[in-house]
């Protein structure tokens, strides 16, 4: 039997607004919705904590990303993972509930991680951005290769628990010990996160 050591949580954490930027990652059709092509059981539940966070960013004008996942017919992911989230499909779109503002970023990337190969490093600093509040799926590697990258580029890590999802509980918590452990990040929930102007 594995045992998972204990994961500290922050009951409430104030980001000031202007500082920080929300990462809504990889909330599209083909993870969310129950006919989507690789459907994470648990992904639907997160759905009203990522709205309330997004309420409370725009509220506060922070900064919104939306990542997606954004493949070629023939991208050879397809050979790790069944075909999904083709650009332009159904399935890469973001799901209705999470509409993105017309405003709002969406970066386009080719794996896991939001930062390779596409311009997300530069906006972050261009906005003044110093943390970040990453959400989204698959907790353990979507959300995980991002929050790590962004580790590593300096930023301030915080990852809402109850805001992301994960295949089975074991990859969820998996995560969310990397998260807090090795890249030092703060672990809550998103009734806790506070954007503050």
């Amino acid at each position: 039997m594995i045992e998972v050591p204990e994961i500290p949580q922050t009951e409430a954490v104030r980001l000031p607004a202007s500082e920080t930027a929300l990462i809504v990652v990889d909330m599209q059709n083909d993870f969310v919705h129950p006919e989507g092509a690789l459907f994470v059981p648990d992904a639907p539940k997160t759905v009203p904590a990522i709205r309330e966070l997004l309420e409370r960013a725009r509220a506060a004008g922070a900064r919104v990303v939306f990542t997606q996942d954004w493949h070629a017919e023939d991208d050879p992911e397809f050979a790790l993972w069944p075909r999904h989230a083709v650009a332009g499909s159904w399935g890469a779109e973001v799901v209705g509930e999470l509409e993105p503002l017309p405003q709002e970023t969406r970066i386009h990337k080719l794996r896991y991680d939001a930062f390779y190969g596409t311009p997300l490093e530069h906006l972050l600093r261009v906005w003044g951005v110093r943390r970040v509040v990453v959400v989204g799926t698959v907790a353990n590697i979507c959300v995980l290769h991002t929050a790590g990258s962004a580790a590593l580029r300096w930023f301030e890590v915080v990852l809402p628990a109850d805001a992301t999802s994960a295949l089975t509980p074991f990859d969820h918590a998996a995560a969310l010990r990397q998260v807090s452990f090795l890249y030092r990040g703060t672990i809550t929930r998103a009734a806790g996160v506070r954007f503050e102007d």
